[in-house]
């Protein structure tokens, strides 16, 4: 009989709740990792709440952070008892988009039409936990293709440290490198939940000097000035686009972050950067978005938009755990609470409601 584990499913909109489910065998390319903290990220609420669509009984989550339990035949590298963290984004590095260098395009294809109706991409299949196999919000995770995509943890580096970076610090770094950041450079990035958060950190790593942070939540842009803001701007209280042209002296911003994902806060990026400017988009939007002509230069303004969804594999993770152990950014700050496994529906409540100053919470199976 197989040994079974807690996890957390999606059950049906709205509900997500712990069941019991066995524990993964594993293949030759695969771990088992017993987790030993994970989060929840804003796109769970959305599978959450029936805005994007996964099937019953899967289990969610995608952030792990935990202990190699058994390794595959054919895993080199790595060993048991080691302790590792795995990007949300896990591709298996064989697919065209893998190659061409988009990872996170892993598997994507070409469909007839799309959810609006129209040609398009199967998008976002190099993203497989909670979303096309069982994530990691339970006490164990299969990490497939797991040669690429295991990191080892540094000595010394806590769980907490180093949860931001399987998710929320890769995304958020991507925008600033996505922004095209110069040296000396004017950066705009809207909303400081944990991924604008991390991309007004990414921004200061890349050289901006003026890091304009904007939000609605005083106690948010007091933590974006610890991550390297310069300026902070509440959207309550002041027009946003006429602050940066006062700031830039009525030029624009050289680039912007959105991290959000309205057409509000898409179109206010627009009207923040200079012509030649870059937009750099984040934020995982709902319904068409509609450019605002002027600000686009009726699409003669040498604008450049780019998106990203969070690069994975283990030369990412790599890369973001040194900047941690450097010491030149500390993410413990956006890790405001712990909830135990068990309390993983309440944690929702907490989170999808954004009370009590939550920024991220740590799950602990």
């Amino acid at each position: 009989m197989a040994q079974m584990m807690k996890a957390a499913i999606f059950v049906e909109p709205g509900r997500i709740e712990i069941a019991e489910k066995p524990i993964p065998d594993v293949g030759p390319n695969d771990a088992l990792i017993k987790i030993t903290t994970t989060t929840i990220c804003g796109t769970d609420v959305h599978i959450l709440k029936g805005e994007y669509p996964v099937e019953k009984g899967l289990t969610v989550g995608h952030e792990p952070v935990g202990t190699i339990v058994k390794l595959g035949s054919a895993v080199k590298g790595y060993q048991e008892g080691q302790r590792v963290i795995a990007g949300a984004i896990c591709p298996d590095f064989n697919s065209y988009a893998a190659q061409d260098g988009a990872p996170s395009q892993d598997g994507s294809y070409l469909v007839a039409s799309g959810r609006c109706g129209c040609h398009g991409y199967k998008l976002t299949a190099g993203w497989r936990f909670g979303n096309l196999i069982d994530g990691t919000q339970a006490e164990y995770v299969l990490v497939p293709d797991a040669a690429g995509n295991l990191a080892p943890v540094p000595d010394g580096l806590t769980d907490e440290q180093v949860l931001m970076c399987p998710d929320i610090m890769s995304t958020g770094f991507v925008g600033a490198e996505n922004a095209n950041i110069k040296i000396g450079d004017t950066v705009v990035v809207i909303a400081q939940g944990p991924i604008g958060l991390c991309a007004t950190a990414g921004a200061k790593l890349r050289g901006a000097t003026t890091i304009i942070a904007v939000d609605g939540n005083d106690e948010r842009l007091a933590v974006a000035k610890k991550l390297g803001a310069d300026v902070t701007l509440n959207f309550r209280n002041v027009d946003v686009v006429d602050e940066v042209l006062k700031i830039t002296g009525g030029k624009g911003a050289d680039s912007a972050i959105e991290a959000l994902g309205l057409q509000s806060t898409f179109e206010q990026a627009m009207r923040c950067i200079k012509p030649g400017g870059t937009l750099s988009s984040l934020g995982v939007y709902s319904s068409d978005l509609k450019i605002p002509l002027g600000p686009f230069g009726a699409g003669l303004g040498d604008h450049k938009i780019n998106t990203a969804l969070c690069p994975g594999g283990k030369e990412r993770l790599r890369r973001l755990m040194n900047v941690i152990e450097s010491g030149r950014v500390d993410l413990k700050p956006l890790v405001t609470h712990e909830r135990k496994l068990d309390d993983i529906v309440e944690a929702y409540d907490l989170f999808a409601n954004q009370r009590d100053g939550v920024l991220k919470i740590a799950i602990k199976p």
